[in-house]
């Protein structure tokens, strides 16, 4: 798990913390929580036993109805924080489930009001977090209500394409990719039939290739121009482990 902490600590995306609050984290740090793919983290209309920091693998965030019926609301990556929510409201209206393996650093949340008494600034960047998830969520929103099939998908692409170059800059113009066409159709709104052909219209337009849970995308600018997107850099964000 260090290996992993110091790594993302070196990503420009995350915030460079003082020693007093370094400090502090290092008190609320319980263990490394190690999940399969599949496994629900958070469950839904209830309390979340600990917060959990995101270290490694992709997580998603959800609703589902009593017809099995599901939406996807927001996709999360390494550094993202899981159960905040929970802790602050009680209970959750939504779960957590992993997309791939995942690992996370399990804290303790009876020391979360400590962080609000003690470290009003780096509290005040974890409510940030919650906003910034807020927004990423209002934008899936928008994406699903107002923009049509291929709008969505390539919004959707581009997204997750910019979140993780964000926290692996790896060079080229390739990462991986989780998702099957059923999570991309319970993120946006659309049948799986849909989510299909747009996806192989996208393709056949030269704009991006998903192959062997691998995202290429060719052409940004273009691919931005179909989604009527814009990519503003979010700013530096502190990591909770």
């Amino acid at each position: 798990m260090d290996d992993l902490i110091k790594y993302l600590r070196e990503q420009k995306t995350f915030k460079t913390h003082t020693k007093e609050e370094l400090e502090f984290i290092d008190t609320i740090k319980l263990k490394q929580v190690t999940l399969p793919e599949g496994r629900l983290i958070v469950k839904e209309n209830t309390s979340s036993p600990q917060l959990f920091t995101l270290l490694d693998g992709w997580a998603y965030r959800h609703k589902t109805l009593k017809n099995g019926n599901r939406q996807i609301l927001n996709f999360l990556l390494p550094g993202d924080i899981v159960g905040l929510q929970q802790n602050l409201l009680d209970n959750t209206s939504s779960s957590v489930q992993a997309l791939t393996p995942v690992t996370l650093c399990e804290l303790d949340k009876n020391k979360l009001w400590q962080l609000y008494e003690r470290h009003p600034a780096l509290a005040y960047d974890i409510t940030w977090l919650c906003a910034q998830e807020e927004h990423i969520v209002d934008d899936n929103l928008m994406n699903v209500g107002a923009r049509i099939g291929l709008e969505k998908v390539a919004m959707l692409l581009l997204h997750l394409y910019k979140r993780y170059k964000a926290i692996y800059p790896i060079p080229g113009k390739t990462i991986p990719f989780p998702l099957t066409q059923q999570e991309i159709a319970d993120s946006l709104g659309l049948s799986l039939a849909h989510t299909n052909k747009t996806l192989r219209k996208l393709e056949k337009l030269g704009l991006h290739s998903i192959s062997n849970n691998a995202l290429t995308i060719f052409d940004e600018k273009v691919l931005a121009s179909v989604a009527d997107y814009f990519y503003m850099p979010v700013k530096q964000r502190p990591l909770l482990c």
